[in-house]
């Protein structure tokens, strides 16, 4: 599902929320600084969760380097 432009992938929890992936949205917003664009959230054998993100690069632009060499 898509919460606040970030895709939440939930993994091995079938009746997750869409309340619960905004505050996972909101807790990985809260310690990365860069733009989000994916969460994955998935339920470990030991009933803990393992959160990983992608964040998005920062745009760029191609300077072409002219050294008059042939």
């Amino acid at each position: 599902m898509i919460v606040d432009g970030v895709k939440v992938n939930f993994i091995g929890i079938d009746d997750a929320t869409r309340e619960e992936a905004a505050n996972y949205v909101a807790y990985v917003r809260g310690r990365v600084s860069e733009p989000l664009k994916t969460i994955s959230v998935k339920l470990c054998e030991d009933g803990m969760v393992d959160v990983s993100y992608t964040a998005r690069g920062e745009k760029f632009e191609r300077i072409r380097r002219i050294t008059g060499q042939p």
